[in-house]
């Protein structure tokens, strides 16, 4: 009887292998790897906020609504508990991110206008961390979109689907893609409009002969 038993979950296990059990398992944990990247740029990011806002105040401290905006928009961000298996969650997420990075665009339009700001050491620090994190965020973003797509790609497809359904495997939710509307027009390019041709003057007639003498 117990052999009967061991040769059974030998055979069950032969037949999830090679219906895909373990390469779900396998894309699974990669897209919960890369979604952890995705929150850890994230973090850094609002980690970064507070000592650009102090920075700012120390030289621009009336520009009290622009710096209000800034800090209201990091406590967003911060009260947001994501679900990365729950489409809104990740809408909610993405739009509460991108509310962040709005302002701190207009944080640092703002600082243009303040020489001595723009000079300072520790300002110029974090705009070049904010600029790697940024461009971290980007990365990060990019792979996670891969490894959902691959996921989803894998248990769509028979037979895997067969094992994702009998296992409660669903697709995730990815990224959507942020102005999606101003993305899809075309740009509209003006190399300037060449200035209208002059007309040829026209021909003056030759002066008459002079009456011989």
């Amino acid at each position: 009887m117990r052999t009967f038993r061991f040769l059974m979950v030998l055979l069950l296990a032969s037949l999830l292998s090679g219906c895909g059990y373990n390469q779900i398992q396998q894309k699974d944990e990669a897209v919960n790897a890369a979604w952890s990247q995705v929150l850890n740029v994230y973090k850094r990011r609002a980690d970064l906020v507070p000592n650009l806002v102090n920075t700012v105040k120390g030289y621009a401290a009336h520009e009290s609504q622009v710096l209000t905006d800034v800090t209201n928009a990091r406590a967003k961000v911060g009260s947001i508990t994501v679900n990365a298996d729950d489409a809104q969650s990740v809408e909610q997420f993405q739009q509460a991110q991108g509310e962040l990075n709005g302002a701190i665009g207009r944080l640092l339009l703002v600082a243009e206008n303040y020489p001595q700001l723009k000079a300072d050491q520790n300002f110029l620090q974090l705009q070049a961390q904010l600029e790697g994190t940024e461009n971290r965020i980007a990365v990060e973003r990019q792979r996670y979109i891969a490894a959902v797509q691959d996921y989803n790609t894998y248990i769509r497809s028979f037979p895997q689907n067969l094992v994702a359904m009998m296992f409660g495997y669903k697709p995730k939710p990815n990224f959507s893609v942020e102005n999606e509307q101003q993305i899809q027009q075309a740009p509209t390019v003006d190399f300037g409009t060449p200035a209208a041709a002059q007309p040829a003057p026209a021909a003056q007639p030759a002066p008459a002969p002079a009456p011989a003498g």
